[in-house]
């Protein structure tokens, strides 16, 4: 049976664990990697290929929409489905775990939001084949994105000093 000093000792063992394991939770499920930007916005440091990653999913959101006001616009509900499918959460498994770890947890709790109202519209556009609850859910969508535009930009990691 161990003494008590050696108790005392694992028991620290696992408090330093446990607080090691918390702030790595924090740094890379929480906060990501951030900075105030000049004009107030959290700024999300990566390097260009994850900014050029989170940047093309933002344009093909932006195109979808485009193509789905255009759909709406003809009374296709059942085209809004078929290009609002694959914007859902099928695409938010393609971002690489390096990347997510750096995006805060409220960053990635908008993009899963957009993410999961593309499944939405796909789903009952289908299901109501009503083009104006597509419009007003897309006017929903879109308030996400105008919040996320105005609270966060992406810009790239400065080179190390030599």
């Amino acid at each position: 049976m161990p003494d008590n000093k050696s108790v005392a000792v694992y028991w620290a063992i696992i408090g330093l664990l446990l607080l090691t394991i918390a702030g790595l939770v924090l740094k890379f499920v929480v906060l990501g990697t951030t900075e105030t930007a000049a004009d107030g916005r959290k700024a999300i440091i990566l390097e260009p290929s994850e900014r050029a990653v989170v940047l093309n999913e933002m344009r093909q959101f932006l195109a979808g929409i485009q193509q789905m006001l255009d759909a709406a616009d003809r009374g296709d509900a059942a085209a809004i489905a078929k290009i609002a499918r694959p914007l859902g959460m099928a695409a938010a498994h393609n971002v690489p775990a390096g990347l997510a770890a750096k995006l805060p947890l409220e960053f990635k709790s908008l993009g899963h939001g957009v993410h999961g109202d593309f499944d939405r519209i796909a789903m009952d556009a289908e299901a109501m084949n009503d083009v104006r609850l597509s419009l007003r859910q897309l006017s929903g969508t879109l308030k996400t994105c105008v919040a996320c535009h105005a609270g966060y930009q992406i810009t790239v990691a400065s080179a190390p000093a030599r």
